[in-house]
């Protein structure tokens, strides 16, 4: 039984309510028994109104399922989306607008470059994230494979001259691009200096040369002649040379050249949701204390390499003189946002009424902006925003009723904490069908504090399932990729962001690169996401987040905005048209294919995350290749496996069949891992077994497709028979 503290009305977890009383509270200035008081009023007022949501979204979803049923899969396009206005699915768009929050940060505002999501439970991962904001771009060069490993180049030994002089070519190539010369090539230079606040280039042919644009100079360290450090700027993202002839690199260099180090991961999203496995209050106790430790600057981890330990903390600012001869500063550390968790999970950390459990959402929103506001306080140890805010992302939010009740949410915590109003943020994710076709509305209902959308194609494809799951099979997911839906999605979250006054004033974000041990294949690819018009996306790395941030070196986003609102906004009926498999035969080989990549993927992640609480991890593919797997990319799997499992795609016993042999080569593929438990061949003693099955053969019946309900629960049995066996 869970040792609780009663107060105003709340039964809270011992170990929480020490945490916010004797922690945190003091710490942000507001006093505990104020704070339970104000905090039980908002959760009493709210959490009936959470419900009234959620009970909204399986009534409409029913209408739905019905009239499918109904129709058939040869349905009239122009009746279903008269039908969808009909029930409130599709809402009426209202009259142009553009959003106003005050005080972002210019990391959000005004530049593009990179953006990482971390689960927050994950000290380690945390700490690497927010200390993203500079990489080094030979590591980055060196360590992966955009760099060949042929003509002698491989990664061997300590250090390979040949691989590194290819890394050197690699980097004079993007400062000639980035911060091109008035004549000649970076390539050439012997020595770098500073004269009457001009970057002057000493070449080997004895000329001396400026940048072609002198404004990119924004600063140096060291003495001007000499300097060793240069800081350059493009596209409103920062670029350092690093100077070091006694460095082992910046020997054999003719300039002495030890490093480029790059600004890269400008923010970085804290997740308390999808890549987190967070089921109690202890779990919740741990995300919410690391919070803090990002907050307060405290956060630290011991980290063990090589046979050596070493401490891990948050970086410092980084200090400069400016060409004028003022002194310069810049942040160390990447901006954050915190995501909460959104509107359908309850967490039994805090019980209200006759023993509810608290809406997880307002549990989040309340105490993480709790800690934030220490970051308010003037001498802030660490300052996480400049500019006196607290940005939190709110997924899985169903249209624009939802939304409101996050503004409104927002406004309540704000009144509670003695907060200005809009002080807190928020980051629309654009990931449930619902909201991508009322997207409008939806940034309406939050104009004044909105300052982050995206797009998430693995949750938008599952919520696409799900929701229209009695129309007929899916097509292969490989081809959802390439259908007009999608493509319609993507465009018109650009294009809604922009005539909604996105530009300057806040982020529109796409997806994950999921591939994390491909770079070379990211380099090619993920430049698209800036070409969209988007100023930020997702990389699952630091090392990612270097590479990536060259593409907004390329691209100038914010022009590319200009060009982009020109163009016809994307069709909204093309987003509503079903991707539906259609007349597509497949053959019994493709279909065992599907349903192979299927559960391998949904497996390999539910084992982890059942046994050993991992909500983000690599997992190996069925051809080995690691991919990063959270409950996004379950949640398509269970739901694409259910939606062919219901058409009679294929039949119960191929799916087990399937699972139990997948199950094995799941055990396999972590069979180096001493806290691995087996799922095979003992299923029925398999916890992490029952709950892959209970996704798939329930998928039908589960909210919105989502896959948090059954992995709650079995995590939770998972960790009540550890506990029982004194593990």
């Amino acid at each position: 039984m869970t040792n609780r503290v009663e107060r105003s009305g709340l039964q809270i977890a011992k170990p929480l309510f020490e945490l916010v009383s004797e922690q945190i509270c003091p710490a942000s200035g507001v006093k505990p028994d104020e704070f339970w008081s104000t905090f039980s009023a908002i959760v009493h007022e709210y959490a009936p109104k959470n419900i009234e949501l959620l009970e909204k979204r399986e009534t409409l979803q029913a209408q739905i399922d019905a009239w499918h049923r109904q129709q058939g899969a040869d349905y009239d396009f122009s009746e279903y989306k008269s039908f969808l206005e009909q029930i409130g699915y599709l809402v009426p768009e209202g009259e142009d607008f553009e959003i106003s929050p005050t005080q972002v940060d210019p990391e959000i505002a005004l530049q593009a470059g990179p953006q990482l999501v971390v689960p927050i439970m994950n000290a380690r991962f945390a700490l690497n994230a927010v200390n993203a904001r500079w990489g080094s771009l030979y590591d980055a060069l060196y360590g992966n494979d955009v760099i060949a490993e042929d003509n002698g180049a491989e990664k061997q030994g300590a250090y390979n001259p040949v691989r590194g002089q290819a890394v050197v070519d690699y980097g004079r190539q993007f400062l000639d691009q980035a911060a091109a010369l008035d004549n000649g090539s970076h390539a050439q230079a012997v020595r770098y200096s500073v004269e009457d606040g001009q970057l002057v280039v000493f070449l080997a042919s004895g000329t001396k040369q400026s940048l072609e644009m002198p404004s990119q100079l924004v600063g140096y360290r060291g003495g001007s002649e000499n300097p060793s450090t240069i800081l350059l700027k493009n596209n409103s993202l920062h670029i350092e040379i690093q100077v070091d002839s006694s460095h082992h690199v910046g020997a054999t260099d003719m300039a002495g050249v030890k490093d480029i180090v790059l600004e890269a991961a400008l923010t970085t999203i804290m997740d308390c949701e999808d890549s987190v496995a967070a089921v109690d209050a202890e779990d919740k106790v741990l995300a919410y204390r690391n919070w803090l430790g990002l907050i307060d600057g405290s956060l630290t981890e011991t980290i063990s390499r090589g046979g050596k330990s070493f401490e891990r903390s948050m970086n410092s600012d980084r200090e400069y003189v400016s060409p004028a001869g003022k002194h310069l500063k810049l942040s160390g550390r990447s901006l954050m946002f915190v995501r909460n968790v959104g509107h359908l999970m309850t967490n039994p950390a805090i019980l209200y009424g006759n023993g509810q459990e608290i809406p997880e959402g307002i549990m989040d929103g309340m105490i993480t902006s709790l800690i934030s506001m220490q970051d308010l306080h003037p001498g802030s140890p660490v300052g996480n925003s400049a500019t006196g805010s607290i940005y939190i992302v709110k997924p899985k939010m169903h249209g624009p009723e939802e939304v409101a009740f996050t503004d409104s949410l927002f406004n309540a915590i704000e009144n509670a904490l003695g907060l200005a109003r809009h002080s807190i943020k928020v980051g629309i994710m654009d990931e449930e069908r619902r909201t991508s076709v009322n997207l409008k509305e939806c940034i309406r209902a939050a104009k004044d504090r909105v300052v982050f959308i995206n797009t998430g194609f693995l949750d938008r494809t599952g919520d696409e399932i799900h929701t229209s799951m009695q129309a007929g099979p899916f097509a292969l997911k490989s081809d959802l990729k390439s259908m007009p839906w999608i493509l319609a999605y993507e465009n018109q979250n650009v294009d809604v962001g922009l005539v909604c006054g996105f530009k300057g004033r806040a982020q529109i974000g796409k997806g994950m690169w999921p591939v994390p041990d491909k770079m070379a294949d990211m380099m090619t690819a993920k430049i698209a996401h800036p070409q969209s018009g988007a100023n930020t996306a997702w990389v699952p790395s630091p090392t990612a987040a270097t590479l990536h941030a060259m593409h907004y070196h390329q691209v100038n986003v914010p022009s590319l905005q200009e060009q982009l609102l020109k163009r016809p906004q994307a069709s909204v009926d093309e987003i509503l048209t079903v991707p539906l498999l259609g007349n597509k035969h497949l053959s019994d080989e493709q279909i065992q294919l599907e349903l192979d990549n299927n559960a391998q993927g949904l497996l390999g992640y539910v084992v982890r995350w059942i046994d050993q609480g991992v909500g983000c991890s690599k997992v190996p593919d069925i051809n080995n290749v690691g991919l990063m797997e959270d409950r996004a990319t379950l949640r398509i799997s269970s739901q694409h496996m259910a939606n062919w499992l219901h058409h009679g795609i294929c039949s119960p016993e191929q799916v087990l069949e399937t699972l139990q042999r997948m199950a094995a080569i799941v055990d396999q593929q972590n069979s180096g891992d001493s806290d691995y438990i087996n799922m095979s061949p003992n299923f029925s003693q398999s916890i992490a077994f029952q709950a892959a099955c209970d996704l798939v053969f329930k998928g039908v019946k589960q909210p919105s497709g989502y896959t948090e309900p059954l992995l709650h629960s079995y995590r939770q049995k998972a960790k009540a028979i550890r506990l029982k066996q004194g593990i």
